[in-house]
């Protein structure tokens, strides 16, 4: 029998989830205290929330929208002048060794920042990367030690990456020698020898752990959950081609190349639309806009009216953790095409499909039958609204209490 509550420090990078773990533990009365970087309820950025919307930039929206809502202010603490910090080495990171050194410098000054503060409470939550020091002092002080792999492991995500370059050259810079990334592997899997569990989104995340020679014993699957307040009627498709949606980082890794073949085979029968961050060369961003309609990153405000537009939503990754679009597209009554290595609740031939990675046959196939068969369509919309019921805030709320007190290491009786 559980006899006093306990109190989970949260140390996070980015926004992460529109900084669902903090919100959840706070609802839950286990959250002692969240660190962060930039925030806008904290620092300058507060008050440049005080600019009217219609004057920020894009860069500008994105920032002042990191607000954990419902957190109490005094519960927080942000590191700006790190963040920032942190903002500035990225943009003059111009090769691969440069890129991963300031992660790993992000990674330690955050981790001392945090540590300057002291660690209180009865366990602390870390996401991978960003965590060893944390960890490493939480257990010397015999607190509960759980961090996230948001992602498979850094040597799986490589090893893909670095197949898609040799199989599309000329989308990105070949992959350069990076004399820091051995170290930042080693890093990640120190961070899985000092955490008494690891949450992984996906059972994709968890077996890319085992790959690695991790502890799989200490590995929890634990499928996120989004804010599904905007969930629509089910979808059905009017007399003109069917409207095909992408919301991710464009890029190798969320499988950019597939969705402009399947474009190109389309042709008449569909129309497609990417949106977010344009990470490709532009040889290959030319390429994209001779075939589909490249929107570019947008503020999360406005991502509503993309889910909106679309009759089908489709994300061929080869590396995630669990794309927390595809629950999105769910929520908005989207079946999706998607693969294993996404990690998403997709099941497939009810809300969606599930093809192999670096199928592109298989996505033009599935989307071909949905032009030609709008009543299946509406079907999987419906079905992708069920579904979405499991991928909410709400559910992943109870998925993710439920795991972590169902652990002895968690539950003091």
């Amino acid at each position: 029998m559980m006899i006093h509550q306990q109190k989970i420090l949260v140390a996070q990078l980015g926004a992460r989830g529109h900084y669902a773990i903090p919100r959840i533990l706070h609802q839950a009365k286990m959250l002692e205290h969240f660190y962060t970087d930039i925030c806008a309820v904290k620092g300058l950025p507060k008050y440049l929330r005080l600019i009217p919307s219609q004057l920020q930039s894009k860069s500008l929206a994105r920032l002042t929208g990191r607000v954990p809502h419902q957190l109490p202010s005094k519960l927080i603490t942000a590191f700006s002048g790190f963040g920032f910090e942190y903002v500035r080495r990225l943009r003059k990171a111009f090769s691969a060794s440069e890129v991963t050194k300031t992660f790993l410098w992000a990674g330690k000054t955050f981790n001392r920042l945090v540590l300057q503060q002291g660690l209180r409470g009865t366990g602390i939550y870390t996401f991978n990367t960003a965590g060893l020091e944390i960890l490493q002092a939480a257990k010397q002080q015999g607190l509960t030690t759980i961090m996230e792999q948001t992602i498979a492991p850094h040597q799986i995500e490589y090893s893909l990456l670095q197949a898609e370059q040799e199989l599309h050259p000329g989308w990105s810079e070949p992959m350069q020698k990076d004399e820091y990334r051995q170290e930042y592997i080693d890093r990640e899997q120190q961070e899985w020898s000092q955490a008494d569990i690891i949450l992984c989104g996906s059972e994709f995340v968890r077996d890319s752990i085992d790959k690695c020679g991790g502890p799989i014993e200490r590995c929890l699957v634990v499928p996120y959950g989004v804010d599904t307040k905007f969930q629509v009627s089910p979808k059905t498709v009017p007399n003109r081609p069917l409207r095909v949606l992408t919301i991710g980082s464009v890029g190798l890794r969320k499988g950019s190349p597939y969705v402009l073949e399947a474009a190109k085979r389309l042709a008449g029968k569909a129309v497609f639309r990417l949106v977010g961050p344009i990470n490709v060369s532009d040889q290959a961003a030319s390429s994209l806009q001779e075939h589909l309609e490249l929107v570019g990153q947008v503020p999360r405000a406005q991502i509503h009216q993309h889910y909106a537009w679309a009759d089908v939503f489709l994300l061929p990754s080869i590396c995630e953790g669990s794309a927390v679009a595809t629950y999105e597209a769910l929520a908005c009554g989207l079946p999706v095409i998607t693969t294993p290595n996404t990690g998403s609740i997709v099941r497939d031939n009810l809300d969606g499909y599930i093809v192999p990675i670096r199928d592109v046959d298989a996505i033009v196939a599935k989307l071909d039958f949905l032009s030609n068969n709008p009543e299946q369509l509406t079907n999987m919309s419906q079905m992708a609204l069920e579904q979405s019921i499991l991928g909410s805030l709400d559910q992943y709320k109870q998925r993710l209490l439920n795991n972590l007190k169902s652990k002895k290491t968690l539950v003091s009786s």
